[in-house]
């Protein structure tokens, strides 16, 4: 079992910066693939990035490519999401999330992963 707490949401206005993170807690933080993904009103949740066991393998929704960063701190059991130029588009609860099953390549399907987080709101206005 794994627990996922995430922090970090809030409101900005759109072009600003925001830096989620999400402590793991329980079985082996490195056993898994870590992944973020978002849930805007009327809309279905989607990924938006994930990072795989090492920190080797990312992949990006095309819509945050070049404005987010995900990374992973192994001795803290954290991942971070850096949300820079953000976007009125960018509102949504963000979730963080864990996959065993896909710990080597970092999977884009919310049904690959196993555990997730409470969510953490983020609001961008324009």
């Amino acid at each position: 079992q794994v627990q996922l707490v995430e922090s970090g949401g809030g409101s900005v206005q759109a072009g600003g910066s925001l830096n989620l993170s999400c402590v793991a807690s329980g079985r082996t933080f490195s056993r898994y693939s870590m992944g973020w993904f978002r849930l805007a009103p009327r809309k279905e949740r989607e990924f938006v990035t994930a990072i795989n066991w090492s920190g080797l393998r990312i992949n990006y929704a095309d819509s945050v490519k070049g404005r987010f960063t995900i990374s992973r701190d192994k001795a803290k059991s954290t991942v971070y999401l850096q949300m820079n130029s953000l976007k009125p588009e960018d509102t949504a609860v963000y979730y963080c999330a864990a996959s065993e099953s896909s710990y080597y390549y970092p999977s884009l399907s919310r049904g690959d992963y196993d555990y997730w987080g409470q969510g953490t709101q983020v609001t961008v206005s324009s």
